[in-house]
């Protein structure tokens, strides 16, 4: 049953204080694009851009989810409230989250000083769901003090991870071409840390070197200050290597501080969700034009030589400002 608009104040006065359902029942109406969505945006507006966001990302195998559930113990370890969203696969029959890495963080389950939600991307491309920004903000508002974003992996289109993250690791394994996979994906430009998990097996040593090889030729073509992405070995299924990289997120958190940087990111993001907003209703009043048959009717137009495409779109453009 929906929630009233009521309310909305009272679940985020109750996710504030700690408590899971309340939490929970924020991020279903951020997923369900809930009508009250801009109310609760409004309502967690004053409590939000606290939380160290970090996102993780890498190849499907590379143990995503057990380096997460690692971090998650070393943070808590440091008394720090963490707040998990992972986000994977949308099933075809339900639409919901399909692999379920809830699941396999179950040892955290009981801890009222975590929150893991899965989240489907329902068809989103770039590796994250599409109502994870505002997800994030409720974790943030709800005061968790770092939040963890675990991708559905990573490739050509899955790289959007970065406009979420200040921090953002990409995780690697040997024997997996891991080299190419870098190399193809954008992955030398969106890595604040890199993490060569599995750092036992064979390969290991091959896959650091040729990362460290990648870095130094990536850097030749910048100028000024720049972060130096560090290499951390871990064997995450043995907890190797975990402080490693609380470390290195954390370094890269006083160097963005140091320059600016974090500041920049969080405004570039701020920017792309306006945009991604606006763009949503512009959508929606397109589709509500004169019935919405405008576009049909224009695009049957440059179909037979009456306009072209530029005309077309000015015309569309124009109606949208005539429109009420």
């Amino acid at each position: 049953m929906p929630a009233r608009s009521a309310d909305v104040a009272d679940l985020v006065a109750r996710a504030r204080a700690g408590q899971p359902r309340a939490v929970a029942r924020l991020i279903s109406l951020v997923e369900d694009a809930s009508p009250q969505l801009r109310e609760v945006a409004a309502a967690l507006a004053p409590f939000t851009g606290n939380a160290q966001v970090i996102g993780l990302t890498g190849s499907p195998g590379v143990g995503k989810s057990t380096t997460t559930s690692a971090l998650i113990s070393a943070l808590r370890g440091q008394g720090r409230r963490v707040g998990v969203l992972a986000v994977d696969p949308t099933s075809p029959f339900s639409g919901g989250a399909l692999l379920g890495d809830r699941v396999r963080m179950q040892e955290h389950a009981t801890d009222p000083g975590v929150f893991i939600r899965s989240m489907a991307t329902r068809g989103h491309l770039g590796g994250l769901s599409w109502s994870t920004p505002q997800a994030l903000r409720v974790l943030d508002a709800a005061g968790c003090e770092v939040v963890l974003i675990e991708t559905v992996g990573v490739g050509q289109s899955e790289v959007e991870v970065v406009s979420l993250a200040d921090t953002t690791v990409v995780l690697l394994a040997p024997g997996m071409g891991d080299g190419i996979q870098a190399a193809k994906a954008g992955i030398l430009e969106i890595a604040d840390a890199f993490v060569v998990n599995k750092a036992d097996r064979d390969g290991a040593e091959q896959t650091i070197r040729d990362l460290k090889h990648m870095i130094s030729l990536g850097r030749r073509e910048i100028r000024g200050a720049r972060w130096r992405p560090p290499i951390v070995r871990a064997v995450a299924a043995r907890g190797e290597g975990i402080e490693e990289i609380v470390t290195a997120v954390d370094e890269h958190r006083q160097w963005m501080l140091a320059h600016g940087e974090l500041e920049r990111r969080r405004a570039r993001r701020a920017a792309a969700e306006i945009e991604a907003i606006a763009l949503q209703q512009v959508r929606a009043r397109i589709g509500d034009l004169r019935g919405g048959t405008a576009l049909d009717t224009l695009a049957k137009r440059v179909l037979v030589g009456e306009l072209d495409p530029y005309q077309a779109a000015d015309q569309l453009v124009a109606g949208l400002h005539e429109s009420p």
